[in-house]
């Protein structure tokens, strides 16, 4: 049985591929009682539309049920300092509610952005560590600061679908302007998974907002065992040239890590890094557009980009449910990965 889900790079190729092959499965051969009389319970530190839904809607099409708490609903409130005395507005310590929480379920999904003021801390993933320390059931990651693999399983699905090569395919994970720093997960998750799948991978970014040196290694090592390649540039020509996907997502700047107003100078700088039709160009002709939602029209991407045949991020974001199934049945099912 699979007793966590925290990172795409915890497995294999051949696992994760698994995987796919049982999220297609349950898609197309349902089993509305694999998991009946199971519970999990969903934790969610941070807002969230699609990881929500997909995953309360996941544990019913599976045959079990799901709860959900987030500081908002607490009428206690929930503190999550270290060290702090609790004479503020706050009744309930998140040492205390997570495994309360952890307890009500067979399994528990956690929820939590990161801080986005120490680079060192968010690259560690401490927030998420601390409260990973605290739940003894089975542990699903729905992102935490550096981390989305639901995400990343999803897309590597769609991939799959949308007929994506695997060697020789290139993937270019491009940032696009966002008034707001972003955190780092979704960048990091996107180019391990693009990686580990073993294609040419571009990271397309201004500069100032290259991504970690940590961040970039260890994607270049998956890559290489998967006979892909990783790179990184600013030269949006060079990078789109043949392209098979871009994959849009804004981020935090790693040179301003932490500083709002030095990486609200700098991005402002590249307000015009919004993905139209001149970027497919050079593309290859099939090329498609990816995103993990929400997305910001006429900011990260236009209209007739988003709403014509190039994107696929509705069939993304259906894709969550079907991986989140695979997950949720190797982990509590019968069968396992």
């Amino acid at each position: 049985m699979m007793k966590e889900f925290y990172d795409l790079a915890d497995f294999s190729v051949e696992q994760v591929e698994a995987l796919i092959s049982l999220a297609t499965r349950l898609q197309h051969q349902p089993e509305p009682q694999a998991l009946a009389g199971k519970v999990l319970s969903l934790l969610f530190l941070s807002p969230s539309l699609r990881t929500l839904a997909s995953f309360q809607a996941a544990m019913v099409r599976l045959g079990g049920g799901s709860f959900v708490i987030s500081p908002e609903m607490s009428i206690h409130g929930i503190e999550s300092r270290a060290g702090i005395v609790m004479d503020g507005a706050a009744a309930e310590h998140i040492s205390e509610a997570v495994p309360v929480i952890a307890s009500y379920g067979d399994a528990m999904g956690i929820r939590a952005f990161a801080e986005g003021r120490s680079l060192d801390n968010d690259l560690a993933d401490f927030e998420y560590n601390k409260l990973r320390q605290l739940v003894t059931t089975p542990l699903i990651n729905m992102e935490s600061a550096i981390g989305h693999p639901c995400q990343s399983l999803a897309d590597w699905k769609t991939l799959d679908e949308i007929g994506v090569p695997k060697q020789d395919g290139r993937f270019v994970l491009s940032w696009a302007y966002h008034p707001r720093a972003l955190p780092l997960a979704v960048p990091a998750a996107t180019l391990q998974m693009a990686a580990m799948r073993g294609m040419d991978v571009t990271v397309l970014r201004p500069e100032g907002f290259e991504l970690p040196p940590s961040i970039m290694d260890r994607a270049a090592q998956a890559a290489a065992a998967s006979g892909g390649s990783v790179r990184e540039t600013d030269d949006r020509g060079e990078a789109l040239a043949g392209a098979h996907v871009i994959y849009a997502k804004s981020w935090s700047s790693t040179r301003h890590y932490g500083d709002k107003i030095a990486d609200g100078d700098l991005r402002r700088e590249f307000d015009d890094w919004c993905v139209d039709d001149p970027w497919f160009e050079t593309t290859a002709e099939d090329c498609r557009f990816m995103h993990c939602l929400p997305v910001r029209r006429g900011v990260v991407v236009s209209d007739r980009v988003l709403d014509g045949p190039r994107s696929v991020v509705i069939q993304e974001a259906q894709n969550r449910m079907y991986a989140q199934m695979a997950v949720l049945h190797a982990m509590l099912g019968n069968g396992g990965l």
